[in-house]
């Protein structure tokens, strides 16, 4: 709630200066309270055509204030040693910026340079935004003629020096010890925000690092052989299966030298995906057109519930044993904990 008194007073000035400043400069900066525009909701009618921008940019300006107020809040747990609610920063965010634009104010979210010199000067708990929101409101409302006399060029140098201080330097430092597709990822982010925008570049950077962890899980995927007593083969699995590693996992097989029995172990993967479902089965159902059997073992209990729901007919040749892996303890622990 910190968040959203700061959003809805600290706009007012925005809100204002539209409405005080005359053609060539004129009267300068005004304060005072914003009233409720009414006339939003003819807007409705009048924009018919034009919702498409308007959402689009909505949409970018809201992740862009989530994804900075979200990075606000690890860096003020990591400088305070505590643990924030992201969930109420979120919905304390966007009900503020709704209230706020009822009454014509622009959109607004936590802002790291503040916050900064917050916690240095010794803030620490809700009244010290509670008091900076208030010293805000009292510097739209009383101390307008003393904002204006600020040149524009030193408010840009603060913002740079706001800039040079929060950016991590020591990135660059350690461009030479981190795996090529980090730094890759770390480059290519920094260049999109400032080409595009924070919202553009973050959605670059995960969809990078997911298809680098794709890739990189792919190639983990491996078949430890061995035979039993009783002449069965196993094939233990090591690593997940799902999408990007099936070619690799059917690669593992060879159904026309296996013996009778052959018994497909888990005890060290799962199955990720539909894709993974879909190549065990094709692997069980070439076993079994050779009339040979094949069993699946040591199975966590999400990848039999998946495997079932996708095909029944996989009970038959599920087997449930004492010593299934040990992440279905785990499971079992997280259920019971939630």
């Amino acid at each position: 709630m910190v968040v959203a008194a700061i959003v809805i007073f600290g706009n007012i000035e925005v809100s204002t200066v539209g409405s005080f400043i005359k053609d060539g400069g004129g009267e300068g900066l005004q304060g005072g309270l914003p009233s409720f525009q009414d006339q939003i909701f003819t807007l409705f009618y009048t924009l018919k055509g034009h919702w498409g921008l308007i959402g689009s940019t909505a949409l970018i300006l809201a992740a862009v204030g989530l994804i900075e107020s979200l990075m606000t809040l690890n860096l003020i747990d990591d400088m305070t040693e505590t643990r924030g609610s992201g969930n109420r920063e979120c919905v304390a965010q966007g009900g503020a910026n709704i209230l706020n634009g009822l009454f014509g104010g622009m959109g607004g979210c936590a802002m790291i340079g503040q916050s900064i010199i917050n916690i240095n000067s010794g803030g620490r708990g809700r009244l010290s935004g509670a008091t900076a929101a208030i010293a805000l409101l009292c510097f739209v409302l009383f101390g307008a003629p003393l904002i204006e006399q600020i040149p524009i060029a030193a408010l840009v140098g603060v913002m740079f020096m706001v800039v040079i201080g929060t950016f991590a330097w020591s990135s660059f430092r350690i461009l030479h010890k981190i795996p090529r597709t980090d730094a890759f990822v770390l480059i290519a982010v920094s260049a999109i925000t400032v080409w595009q925008d924070l919202a553009i570049a973050v959605i670059a950077g995960v969809i990078m690092s997911a298809l680098s962890f794709a890739w990189k899980s792919a190639t983990m995927i491996r078949a430890r052989k061995r035979t039993k007593e009783d002449g069965t083969k196993v094939y233990e699995i090591w690593g997940p299966l799902f999408f990007g590693s099936t070619t690799g996992f059917n690669s593992k097989f060879d159904v026309s030298t296996d013996p009778a029995h052959v018994e497909i172990d888990f005890i060290e993967s799962k199955v990720g995906d539909h894709s993974g479902v879909e190549a065990l089965h094709n692997i069980s159902n070439k076993y079994l057109e050779a009339g040979k059997k094949v069993t699946l073992t040591h199975l966590s209990p999400d990848c039999k519930a998946m495997l079932l729901k996708w095909n029944p007919e996989f009970k038959t040749i599920i087997k449930d044993a004492i010593d299934d892996p040990r992440y279905h303890v785990v499971t079992d622990m997280m259920d019971a904990e939630v």
